[in-house]
């Protein structure tokens, strides 16, 4: 599903080349849970940005569903995004004059289909059934990332990126969003690729990618008793 290949970005500062990321080189097979961790700086989100084609790397390519994003054009990369890709990031991200089930139909809507039952099915999925026509202003913030949960599946992605999904919670609704995530990972057989600071999360994942100064440190799988007991 998503392959690597020695991907590399450095960025010039001040006439100096920065390398952000360095030789980043791993396989994930469809359906498969990874998180990627590490301390605040080793490169975590930019890789995200990089595996799902919304930036492109100085040196290496990524593969995401058999489509080379580096041979392709922004045009062509930004389709294989609507078409493949759903995304969850720390900031929720609702439009706030649409209601909860108008923020799900959105990407739907985009595509000309009606997304009126679909949202309604993922509303209900996510537990809030009875909240459709409710504001994001009307929603505490784990009733909103739920929502964005939603919305990123709303158009049956291949593989969804979750970039701190639970940066903006208390400890409580970040755990229930991550259990929600690996969920609908194994239910729906989404491909998932977490990003988050955090250890006890990325546990829940099946494979934990660490990185350190923007190299990998370690790349390890977990037991799947462990997975679950996390």
């Amino acid at each position: 599903m998503l392959r690597c290949e020695a991907l590399t970005k450095t960025y010039v500062s001040g006439g100096r080349e920065i390398t952000v990321l360095r030789d980043i080189t791993f396989e994930l097979a469809s359906g498969g849970f990874l998180a990627v961790t590490g301390p605040s700086g080793s490169g975590k989100s930019t890789l995200l940005g990089l595996l799902a084609g919304l930036d492109r790397p100085a040196r290496g390519r990524v593969l995401l569903d058999g489509h080379d994003l580096s041979e392709l054009s922004e045009d062509e990369r930004a389709r294989v995004r609507a078409e493949k890709v759903g995304f969850v990031f720390q900031s929720f991200h609702l439009i706030p004059t649409l209601t909860a089930q108008e923020n799900i139909q959105v990407p739907l809507e985009l595509r000309g289909e009606d997304g009126r039952q679909r949202a309604r099915e993922l509303l209900t999925r996510v537990g809030l059934g009875d909240r459709g026509h409710h504001y994001p202003a009307q929603l505490s913030g784990g009733e909103q990332q739920r929502v964005a949960v939603a919305r990123a599946f709303a158009h049956r992605p291949r593989i969804l990126f979750a970039d701190e999904p639970t940066g903006n919670l208390d400890a409580a609704n970040g755990a229930n969003v991550v259990a929600l995530l690996s969920e609908m990972n194994r239910e729906l057989e989404t491909t998932l690729v977490l990003v988050t600071h955090d250890p006890e999360l990325a546990g829940r994942a099946r494979r934990i990618i660490r990185l350190h100064d923007g190299a990998v440190f370690s790349d390890s799988a977990v037991a799947p008793a462990e997975a679950e007991a996390s």
